[in-house]
């Protein structure tokens, strides 16, 4: 199977025993891409990173990296992808610039050209002057730079990261992303990345949701935001059951509740609200009123949250106290 694309996966199933973890999916992503396999834990996101990186055979289904079947060719596979662990795979006690120097002698690397090409990476990553330090001596963020340094060395056209942002701050996870926008503009590096975070699945070029091993959706974070088409109001009360009755037989809308919220997507949400508070006089607590955000779009196919109660707002929301 080849159809262009450097990352092919056709009717994908792997199971634990009893438990199917991913369940017939079938994906492509495009040359250039950053994309993102955004679901909750458990979802299936971390079986298919395995799967791609040839850590792991699946039950039934094929996948392709560049073109190689990642079980019948994984020798070939591993040659030519970059794979970024959720925990760190470099060498604390090594310098910055030992690291590089090492990753590249497993791939036949050696002498001044591979002096070279990890001065190229180190410069590219804004680690030249960090070369002499050790990285156990660096911020979380500096070593995902000499991760992502380290998976360059051998000039992989296809990257495969899980949860690259794992225990970073916001800042570094946006210069994270800033990185593999580089790579997509300089390099035409493809990068596949699984995430259960708004804030990088917002900054990819396409996203995959997956949920309890099943693919639910595929497309651009704009065109998945776009297909609810409509505001979101999110009313929290004491008795949500019974306020979701009164409202959809009230209004002629379709709320549901999800983890305590009564949830309800309309047209014109904001001119609804007065409405329903006034229908409902002394028994809401708080109303918000947002546009779709990609967990919107989740709760909308899946049914629920991608976290439970605590996730974050959408930052567009409108939150009204009553």
């Amino acid at each position: 199977m080849s159809g262009g694309h450097p990352v092919e996966i056709a009717g994908v199933t792997h199971r634990y025993g009893d438990r199917t973890a991913l369940n017939d999916v079938t994906l492509s992503v495009e040359p250039g891409q950053v994309f993102g396999l955004l679901g909750p834990n458990g979802g299936g996101k971390t079986t298919l990173f395995k799967i791609l990186s040839t850590l792991l055979a699946p039950t039934a289904g094929r996948a392709f990296v560049l073109g190689k079947d990642v079980v019948a060719d994984a020798h070939a596979v591993r040659r030519q992808i970059g794979i970024v662990f959720q925990s760190p795979s470099v060498d604390g006690q090594l310098t910055v610039l030992e690291n590089l120097l090492h990753h590249g002698m497993i791939y036949g690397r050696s002498g001044s050209s591979l002096r070279r090409e990890a001065r190229v990476q180190l410069e590219r990553f804004g680690l030249s002057d960090r070369a002499t330090e050790r990285v156990v001596t660096l911020s979380g963020g500096l070593r995902r730079r000499v991760e992502l340094a380290k998976v360059m060395l051998h000039e992989p056209q296809v990257l495969i990261l899980d949860e690259p942002s794992t225990g970073l701050d916001p800042g570094v996870r946006a210069e994270l992303m800033d990185h593999l926008h580089r790579l997509r503009d300089e390099k035409g590096v493809t990068s596949l990345l699984t995430t259960h975070l708004l804030e990088e699945a917002e900054r990819c070029d396409a996203l995959a949701f997956l949920d309890r091993g099943m693919l639910v959706a595929v497309d651009t974070p704009d065109a998945l935001k776009r297909s609810i088409g409509s505001e979101v109001v999110s009313i929290r009360c004491a008795s949500p059951e019974d306020l979701v009755a009164k409202v959809n037989a009230r209004f002629a809308t379709q709320g549901d509740v999800v983890d305590g919220v009564i949830r309800l997507e309309a047209e014109n949400g904001h001119t609804l609200v007065p409405e329903i508070i006034e229908a409902f006089p002394g028994t809401i607590d708080s109303v918000t009123v947002g546009r779709p955000t990609l967990e919107d779009v989740f709760v909308h196919l899946t049914g629920h949250r991608l976290w439970g109660e605590g996730g974050a707002e959408a930052a567009s929301a409108e939150v009204v106290s009553v």
